[in-house]
């Protein structure tokens, strides 16, 4: 008789599990890593921008206990945000925001001199951006098999927006909040395909609740205007499980109570800069006078070319086979779409934001989008011109960022 452990390490190195496609997507994923690494190593602490210190300082001072960041209680709000909002309080985002951008900092308590201290200070990111593209390359995989994952993927790791996004690349910090609003995305959608399931659902879900109240609590924690993606999330939710609406409602809901209570966390539970904090905070932004301006469109476009230039190709032929193929007009690829063009639109209503967070959510769905319709057109009779096509698409997309990459110098 065979003697059964009670952790089965050979189930859990099954291929199923950790296999060869596991094995390309960490390759992959070392390789982004490494790309934001050169661009981090070329880097110096009289390059880091003014807002960044102020940021790091007031995240430096709450872990400190020395006021809230973000708040009048704040021993250096930047100035110019003042002028700009007529407000102490940020408008933007938490105290969250802070405290991650300045942990590793006041964990190692090093100074803005030391060589270290850039490293330190995209630590965090560089985290989040990397578990952004293994998310990326799970769901993708799961909705399109092994060759929408890998195509997900290859564009997300060799995307110079990604990349510079990431290492804070003359860009604010935005990749926890594209990780989080992808994330919670993902999550509301597997929760609503159990919701069907002969269990008490509620209760049944409560570890992909957490999750999903995690990410809530890092994308508006990270910029509250990704509020925005709640009403959303609540439709997905009722159109996957029209029969379970009561239980999609309640489980959104309990996510956004456990969001709240991260993010009421994070103001060290002060109740009245708490509230005060949200009660200014910006919401919604932008002007529909933008949708006027064709000036927008093509700095949407530049932006989008930024991401990669094979998108330019990829995105339109995308976008004419789901309109004209019925094939290709499923919720798998429906859901992408549809978010990365709420955050186009969002984008064009704040065409002056430089390092919009818009753009690089919406930047995140194309690929799972692009990556959807290539996998589609894989399972065609056309397989293998298509599969050269997109290889020859992807690796040309990738030679040209590391040669752009190649020519950053210190």
């Amino acid at each position: 008789m065979v003697k059964q452990s009670l952790f089965p390490m050979g189930a859990f190195f099954s291929s199923e599990r950790f296999g060869k496609p596991q094995i390309l997507a960490g390759i992959l994923l070392l390789i982004f890593a490494g790309q934001c690494a050169w661009l981090v190593s070329h880097e110096t602490p009289a390059a880091i921008s003014q807002d960044e210190f102020e940021r790091l300082a007031e995240g430096l001072a709450q872990w400190h206990g020395r006021g809230i960041a973000g708040t009048p209680v704040a021993p250096s709000l930047s100035a110019g945000l003042v002028e700009e909002t007529g407000s102490r309080f940020d408008p933007n985002h938490s105290a969250l925001w802070y405290l991650v951008a300045s942990a590793p900092v006041a964990v190692f308590n090093v100074p803005p001199e030391h060589r270290f201290w850039p490293w330190l200070t995209r630590a965090p990111y560089v985290v989040f951006g990397t578990l952004l593209g293994a998310s990326l390359w799970y769901v993708s995989r799961r909705l399109y098999g092994n060759a929408g994952g890998f195509i997900a993927l290859g564009l997300y790791c060799f995307s110079p927006t990604v990349i510079r996004n990431t290492t804070l690349w003359f860009s604010p910090p935005s990749i926890g909040a594209s990780w989080g609003t992808f994330g919670a995305v993902f999550t509301a959608i597997a929760v609503s395909h159990t919701l069907y399931a002969p269990r008490e659902v509620v209760l049944w879900n409560w570890r992909r609740t957490i999750l999903l109240g995690v990410s809530l609590a890092l994308a508006i924690g990270s910029h509250f205007a990704l509020i925005i993606v709640l009403p959303v999330l609540l439709v997905f939710m009722f159109y996957l499980a029209p029969n379970r609406k009561l239980a999609a409602a309640t489980i959104l809901g309990a996510a956004f109570l456990i969001a709240v209570l991260l993010l009421f966390t994070s103001y060290f539970f002060h109740v009245r800069i708490f509230a005060e904090a949200f009660r200014h905070a910006q919401f919604v932004g932008g002007s529909w006078f933008a949708l006027g301006m064709p000036g927008a469109y093509l700095q949407v476009v530049k932006e989008i070319a930024a991401s990669g230039p094979v998108l330019i190709v990829l995105i339109p032929i995308a976008l004419g086979l789901f309109v004209s193929w019925r094939r290709a007009r499923y919720f798998g690829n429906i859901a992408p779409l549809i978010m990365a063009i709420l955050f186009l639109v969002l984008r064009l209503l704040s065409p002056h934001d430089s390092g919009s967070i818009f753009m690089l959510c919406a930047t995140t769905f194309l690929f799972v989008f692009v990556a959807g319709i290539a996998a589609d057109l894989l399972e065609t009779r056309a397989r293998e011109p298509v599969l050269a096509a997109i290889a020859g698409l992807l690796v040309a997309n990738a030679l040209w960022n590391l040669i752009v990459l190649a020519r950053v110098s210190a």
